[in-house]
């Protein structure tokens, strides 16, 4: 197989090409290729004529996005668009990744493939827009609260804090699951590999709120979990410019339908994840 990824040197575009032992990887980085360039990604899907095209770019900054609608909904919307259409073109699947920042987190339980997107951000409504650009045929995988060993991450950043010893404040009523790409990106893969067209929810188990899941980050690194105090969201010092949905717990339903084993609790790679970045 010849599998083109985008955002390739990215959180979950970096552990994707780490499984492609065996497939020919192609991963041109943004100097080489413009995802909101039509042209360009017409001219490099005919050059490389690859089998899959599974997009990892993304604009992820949901604050700016606020300011940045502009940018947001040209990665996030028009290159899916541009993708899509081009992968198509030449035969090849298309797949990409999308989050639960498409709900507006009102939902009383889990959120099911078949729940319709309300998103209440620029960031959430440009993602939206990409799933409806990338089209029926194409595998739109859902996740939330990514960590990963490359880039930023909330991981990380519970980390650094822990490290300048100062007192942490996470907000206890915003709800999800947090997905680790070491296990997210078998699954994007396997579901590209078998052409799985529709929605599928991809994320590890055990739903907590941002408090909880500082508390499992510190005592995963062997720190004080009592050092992260809660609050709320109303209590967040700056207010932050873009509303995240209080429920962003997404149930991996259509993932259970075609057979995939149920994901790992997140302590188990967030434990994994903490060994190799200390």
């Amino acid at each position: 197989m010849k599998v083109f990824v985008t955002g390739a040197g990215g959180q979950l575009g970096s552990d994707l090409v780490r499984l492609l032992d065996g497939h020919e990887a192609i991963t041109p980085d943004r100097s080489e290729l413009d995802v909101t360039d039509s042209g360009s990604v017409a001219g490099a899907m005919l050059q490389t004529k690859p089998d899959l095209v599974i997009n990892c770019a993304a604009f992820t900054d949901v604050d700016r996005a606020q300011t940045d609608a502009d940018r947001a909904f040209s990665t996030n919307a028009t290159a899916v668009r541009i993708l899509a259409e081009a992968a198509r073109e030449i035969g090849a699947h298309f797949t990409t990744i999308s989050t639960e920042l498409v709900f507006d987190g009102t939902k009383s339980g889990p959120y099911t493939e078949t729940d319709s997107p309300s998103p209440v951000s620029v960031y959430g409504q440009s993602k939206a827009e990409g799933e409806r650009h990338a089209g029926t045929d194409a595998t739109i995988v859902r996740t939330s609260w990514l960590c990963g060993e490359t880039g930023h991450n909330m991981v990380k950043t519970i980390l650094n804090l822990l490290d300048k010893d100062e007192p942490l404040r996470f907000v206890d009523d915003q709800i999800g699951h947090p997905t680790f790409t070491a296990d997210l990106a078998p699954i994007v893969l396997e579901l590209s590999l078998q052409r799985r067209p529709g929605i599928f929810h991809a994320t590890n188990q055990g739903a907590v709120s941002w408090f909880q899941f500082a508390r499992a980050v510190a005592a995963a690194a062997g720190e004080d979990p009592t050092r992260v105090t809660p609050c709320s969201t109303a209590e967040l010092r700056p207010v932050r410019p873009a509303a995240r949905p209080a429920n962003g717990v997404l149930d991996n339903a259509a993932l259970r339908t075609v057979g995939f084993a149920q994901t790992r609790d997140f302590r188990e790679p967030l434990a994994e994840l903490i060994c190799r970045l200390r």
